[in-house]
């Protein structure tokens, strides 16, 4: 079955995942892309190399196939958004895209990026020479003329159709003269929703390659920004580890006590363009308006002006998740407040995709987990292999 042999993202497989993929097939593409580290590891046997012989193997005995044709390969996710509870369905396509330095202004990130996952997956494709899953790539076309033949395509019965662990449907369908989406795309600009370490591996490894053929190429799913079925779930912040778990002296904010979460809802709703930030301390709720800032990031407030400022968790301690943790679900972050996991639980409305267009095409860049697109996008559906 193909849920026994696709995965989520790398960086989103927990043990538990892990070990439930590892028993699922000895197929699973886990053993490729997030394989077991061993005492007994070396330069010649470790966990990129057994990740290699594994494709290797995989290919030679028939159960990987490279198609023999190209395509772009539509790919519609329908998923429960959390939090809401609506049906959605959000509709892109797999393809080959060409890495473009940053400076060339086709490309476009909205998040810094870390060694440590650069180098781990930058080993990884030079052992294997293949990319198992897609970069998340936003483009805009209000007219949704490229949504139109994907939709055309997918009144067909989908090659692949797949239920994940969250109860997302995964189905993908083939187009196979793709010449149409091709000039429709081809004065697009991207911008990097989800896999910022994997593009810029890509670019080391391009570099590193200049004479392999389709190394400046990387799989991506390109999602029109427009779409009706985007979603943006807001990440939380758990922090722990004070003098105190009390709100700090906030000069320069409205600090308003509330008696329930459907309250502080109601007020992102009517907030218009300030910034109002959730805090959670025990059993206690309140609403923070910072009263000077208008159309500014909620989450650049909370990181320079309330953790920063006001905490003095300052941005090494953030990349070190030192006093700092994240949490998806705004009901699951209030009761981590309340049992006492957490001293003071900070509530975010989500970003909006519109603020995050404007922040990365301008240059800027976000603060660490200021978005979360879901779902993500799950490896294994299609494999890159360049040579």
């Amino acid at each position: 079955m193909p849920e026994n042999l696709v995965t989520q993202p790398y960086d989103k497989i927990s043990p538990a995942m892990r070990s439930r993929y590892l028993a699922g097939s000895p197929y699973n593409l886990v053993r490729v892309i997030l394989g077991e580290r061993g005492l007994a590891d070396s330069d010649r046997e470790n966990v990129y190399t057994r990740a290699a012989a594994h494709l290797d193997q995989w290919i030679a005995s028939g159960i990987l196939v490279r198609d023999g044709e190209p395509g772009v390969f539509p790919y519609f996710q329908e998923f429960t958004a959390p939090d809401t509870g609506e049906r959605l369905v959000r509709k892109g396509f797999i393809a080959l895209g060409k890495v473009e330095d940053y400076s060339k202004g086709v490309v476009h990130r909205h998040e810094q990026t870390l060694s440590g996952p650069k180098k781990d997956r930058l080993e990884l494709l030079r052992h294997t020479h293949a990319h198992f899953g897609q970069l998340f790539m936003l483009y805009a076309d209000q007219a949704g003329a490229v949504d139109g033949l994907l939709e055309e395509a997918a009144g067909q019965a989908p090659l692949l159709e797949v239920v994940d662990e969250y109860g997302a449907v995964h189905r993908v369908w083939k187009i196979g003269d793709a010449r149409r989406i091709q000039e429709l795309m081809a004065d697009k600009k991207l911008l990097i929703a989800d896999g910022h370490h994997r593009y810029e591996t890509a670019l080391t490894f391009r570099n590193e390659n200049p004479s392999l053929a389709g190394a400046d190429r990387v799989m991506m799913t390109f999602v029109n920004m427009h779409s009706p079925g985007l979603k943006i779930l807001a990440t939380h912040r758990l922090v722990s580890g004070l003098a105190a778990a009390a709100l700090p002296e906030l000069p320069d904010f409205d600090v308003t006590e509330i008696d329930s979460v459907e309250r502080l809802k109601r007020a992102w709703e009517e907030s218009g363009d300030r910034t109002m930030i959730g805090a959670a301390i025990g059993s206690r709720l309140f609403v923070l308006e910072d009263r000077a800032a208008r159309r500014s990031l909620d989450v650049k407030v909370l990181h320079e002006r309330l953790l920063g400022k006001a905490l003095g968790i300052g941005e090494e301690a953030v990349r070190d998740e030192k006093h700092l943790r994240y949490i998806r679900g705004l009901d699951r972050a209030v009761e981590e407040a309340r049992v006492g996991a957490a001293q003071i639980a900070f509530l975010l409305k989500p970003t909006s995709v519109e603020q995050v267009a404007a922040t990365s095409f301008a240059g800027g860049v976000m603060p660490q987990k200021s978005t979360d697109f879901y779902p993500k996008l799950l490896s294994g559906l299609t494999i890159y292999k360049l040579d």
